[in-house]
């Protein structure tokens, strides 16, 4: 499975992929989206199409709720801020093949925690097992004030 750099060219299907999934995410415009993929410290996608991540390290100027409680809790870290897969390409390893690339990329660096959160109100199953296989361990909750959503923050020690 190939992993490659995000381009300005995968604005258009990547942006329109996250807004299909903005129950699990949340909404972004395209100008929102290229800054993030400007900011992240990892900004990948599988194959052509198949999916993408979003990656922050600790010292990113990000105010996200989700990631400023890990700021507030761990030293260093990288943030995972979002993955999508697209519907066709679910259930082909595509996530899995995204955070393998990921956790090289992190023993690269010297970062030895990856962290993210999951819905869990309203409930997201399977990525609740997805990161559970992968050895994700819950170290936190929140209910997200405004958007009707509780999560689990969940933390990885490489």
């Amino acid at each position: 499975m190939s992993i490659r750099s995000f381009k300005p060219s995968d604005t258009p299907w990547a942006h329109a992929l996250n807004q299909d999934h903005v129950v699990e995410l949340s909404s972004l415009t395209p100008e929102q989206l290229e800054h993030m993929v400007a900011e992240a410290a990892y900004a990948q996608i599988c194959g052509d199409t198949d999916g993408f991540l979003l990656v922050f390290d600790d010292r990113a100027n990000y105010s996200s709720p989700n990631f400023l409680w890990f700021k507030q809790r761990y030293g260093r870290f990288f943030y995972i801020d979002r993955i999508v897969v697209s519907p066709e390409a679910r259930g082909k390893g595509v996530a899995k093949a995204l955070y393998d690339d990921l956790f090289a990329f992190a023993k690269a660096k010297g970062v030895e925690r990856v962290v993210c959160e999951v819905n869990s109100d309203p409930p997201n199953p399977a990525s609740d097992q997805f990161h559970a296989a992968l050895g994700f361990k819950p170290v936190g909750t929140a209910e997200l004030e405004g958007k009707g959503k509780t999560v689990t923050y969940l933390a990885f020690t490489l």
